[in-house]
C-alpha cells in the first residue's frame, strides 16, 4: 500500500475523504490525490498510432499542472497521475528509459520531472541516454525543433543490442525529443523503440 498521506486534493485543496477499503489495504491501488472535479478537467488523449502513447491532451488544466510541477518545483504533484502511469507501464516487457535532463539543468531544477513521475508510479527505469546540450525545446519554433542537431548520446557501458525500449517523457509536442532518443537507441542496435508521454501537446 502506498499510504494515505494525501488528505486534501493536491490541486485545489478540497478534502478528499476517500474511505479506507480492503482493496486499498490489500492491493497495489494508489490512494487518490486529487478530487473528482479536478480529475474531470484533464481530457484523455485518443491515441491513433502505436509508436507513441499519450495519456492526456494539453489543455488549460494541464498547462497549470505542468507549470506548478515543473517550474514552481511542486514535486508532490508527481503523485497526481501515478495510478494511470503505473497502469500503462508496469506490465510492459520493454526497458523503460526516461528522457534525461542535462546535469546543469537538473542541478538548476533540483529534480527530474520524468524520473519523479515514474518513481511515484512505482515503475522501474534505467537511464540509457544522456543529454549533450543545455538547450531546451521549449521556446523554439516547430521548424527549429525539427532541424535541431542530435541532443542525446548513449551513456558509457550501456548495451542496447537486441533489446526493446519505451522512451518516457512528460509532454510530446513536435516529437523531436522522442525522435532523437529513438535514433540513438536504434543506431546502437536496439530491437524496437516506442514512446510514452503523460501529455500530447
Amino acid at each position: 500500500m502506498k499510504g494515505t498521506e494525501v488528505m486534501n486534493c493536491l490541486l485545489c485543496n478540497t478534502p478528499l475523504n476517500e474511505p479506507v477499503t480492503w482493496k486499498l489495504l490489500l492491493t497495489n491501488h494508489f490512494p487518490k490525490t486529487i478530487c473528482t472535479d479536478c480529475e474531470n478537467k484533464f481530457k484523455p488523449y485518443e491515441n491513433k498510432e502505436k509508436a507513441v502513447t499519450s495519456l492526456y491532451q494539453y489543455n488549460e488544466a494541464m498547462k497549470d499542472y505542468l507549470h506548478r510541477y515543473k517550474f514552481l518545483h511542486d514535486i508532490i504533484l508527481a503523485k497526481v497521475f501515478r495510478e494511470q502511469i503505473h497502469h500503462h507501464l508496469s506490465k510492459q516487457n520493454a526497458i523503460i528509459v526516461p528522457i534525461p535532463m542535462h546535469p546543469l539543468k537538473l542541478k538548476e531544477r533540483t529534480f527530474s520531472p520524468v524520473d519523479e513521475l515514474l518513481n511515484e508510479a512505482n515503475v522501474p527505469f534505467t537511464h540509457y541516454l544522456e543529454k549533450i546540450t543545455t538547450e531546451t525545446q521549449g521556446g523554439k519554433s516547430r521548424q527549429q525543433r525539427l532541424n535541431a542537431p542530435q541532443i542525446f548520446r548513449l551513456k558509457n557501458g550501456m548495451d542496447v543490442v537486441g533489446k526493446d525500449f519505451i522512451l518516457v517523457d512528460d509532454i510530446y509536442t513536435t516529437g523531436t525529443t522522442i525522435k532523437h532518443g529513438k535514433k540513438v537507441l536504434l543506431d546502437e542496435g536496439a530491437k524496437s523503440v516506442t514512446a510514452f508521454t503523460l501529455i500530447r501537446g
